[in-house]
């Protein structure tokens, strides 16, 4: 609801409340009084069963659901009845564009003629978007048959849980800008091939996978348009799994969880601006740092010992560096960076509380090698750091702190430091010695700029 839509309720109500008085009475109904495109938009807000029960509300209301541009229907169950109902309920829509249809069913068998109808229903009133959501408890998998996408209003298409993409050949998706997979399951490689293919314009991609077998073993992503992709895959079958990303115009690339995969080769990523990887272990390849050289913006979390980074990448673009410290070895990772990274300005590093790791991982924290410092100062150290910051840093080992006294021993151009911790638990106040005593090391150190300013914050 914008300012003007706003100021005009406002005036409205306030001019219906002023006749009201003048008249003795006060009017039980001011809501009606509102511009029908204000009704229109905060009925859209609401789930679409209330929508439709505001029917019975007066004259005024009875047709106006009808106009509604975004509608979701959600049912558990008889599928037949939901079939029913809403496609009832579409046939009565009057609305020129159907801005978004939510489909969401629950059921233990889901008979997929139903879900077709339903489907070829939204797409004759124009749909620009549509998400469907099947969760079958006990059937199998329902196919949804490629042909009904074969509209050029469909914008965004959103695919949940059981819903089977078989696409044996490639069909016509022009206008098709935003696709997320998120638990489907797909006939095989050749489905995943022409259903990329049937989306030339493609922009922005979301993939997860879940932890079971979909049939597909190459995943080939060919999408020249495409801008933003996030890869989740779960998979405890994962070392058959292999990934081919041909996406020359990709600017935003997130991998949130990739384990025991044979092979991920990201083709051609030069136009990358902005990099998130987190939970990558046991790749085929060990080259996936290699593929994200352009970025200006990188967050970095998984395993150091299990990931070979390419000593000869230089992060020529790199201005900001998120890295996580609750994993082995992470200094290690942390001094390839810094000294691939000439003109990093922000150096942001999180750890998590060390109390909440298991046994077997404290262990293996504590007897991890040492942290060896550059040879060298890195470039970015002399000429361009200004912002340092470590969040819930509780520092297990004495090189962690070498790490932070290092970076402001060095960083000439450095103008804040920022420390947080979190907050003592009461059985845990023993720590706040720890901390004071921290901190005056911090406040101690020498550091290379003058004007830094050291922030200490409890979280």
């Amino acid at each position: 609801m914008t300012g003007n839509e706003l100021g005009k309720a406002k005036h409205l109500m306030e001019q219906g409340g002023e006749s009201s008085r003048k008249l003795g009475y006060v009017s039980q109904d001011r809501i009606s009084e509102l511009p029908e495109a204000l009704l229109l938009h905060i009925l859209s807000l609401i789930p679409t069963k209330n929508v439709i029960a505001t029917s019975a509300l007066s004259k005024r209301w009875r047709s106006l659901w009808k106009m509604v541009s975004r509608l979701e229907f959600e049912s558990y169950g008889n599928i037949y009845k939901y079939s029913e109902n809403v496609t009832k309920s579409l046939l009565s829509h009057k609305a020129p564009i159907l801005e978004s249809l939510h489909l969401a069913l629950t059921s233990d068998h889901i008979d997929g003629v139903y879900v077709g109808v339903l489907a070829t229903v939204a797409f004759a009133r124009n749909v620009r978007e549509f998400v469907l959501d099947l969760r079958v408890y006990h059937g199998p998998p329902v196919r949804l048959p490629i042909s009904l996408f074969c509209f050029d209003t469909l914008e965004t298409l959103k695919l949940k849980n059981q819903v089977l993409l078989d696409v044996h050949s490639p069909v016509s998706m022009k206008s098709l800008r935003t696709l997320h997979l998120q638990g489907v399951v797909y006939k095989g490689d050749e489905s995943v091939r022409n259903l990329f293919a049937s989306c030339p314009y493609l922009e922005h991609l979301v993939v997860h996978r879940g932890p079971f077998s979909d049939n597909v073993v190459d995943f080939t992503i060919e999408a020249p348009s495409l801008k933003t992709f996030s890869l989740n895959d779960s998979s405890s079958a994962g070392e058959n799994r292999r990934y081919v990303i041909k996406a020359p115009s990709l600017k935003y690339l997130e991998i949130v969880s990739l384990i025991c995969h044979e092979f991920i080769l990201i083709e051609n990523a030069s136009e990358l601006v902005e990099a998130t990887i987190r939970n990558v272990e046991q790749i085929g390849n060990e080259n996936i740092l290699g593929y994200v050289k352009s970025v200006k913006r990188l967050s970095l979390d998984f395993l150091a010992l299990q990931i070979t980074c390419p000593t000869e990448v230089i992060y020529s673009q790199l201005v900001y560096l998120e890295m996580y410290t609750h994993k082995l070895e992470w200094w290690t990772l942390l001094t390839l960076m810094l000294d691939s990274s000439p003109k990093l300005q922000v150096l942001k590093l999180i750890d998590h509380c060390l109390h909440q790791r298991s046994l077997e991982f404290k262990k293996q924290y504590k007897e991890q090698g040492t942290w060896n410092q550059p040879k060298d100062v890195p470039e970015c150290l002399l000429s361009h750091l200004e912002t340092f910051v470590w969040r819930n840093c509780n520092w297990g080992r004495e090189e962690e702190k070498e790490v932070a006294t290092y970076i402001l021993r060095n960083a000439s151009q450095l103008k804040k430091a920022t420390f947080s911790t979190d907050p003592i638990e009461p059985k845990r106040l023993y720590k706040l010695a720890t901390r004071k005593r921290m901190r005056n090391e911090l406040d101690d150190v020498v550091r290379a700029s003058s004007s830094c300013h050291l922030v200490f914050e409890f979280e």
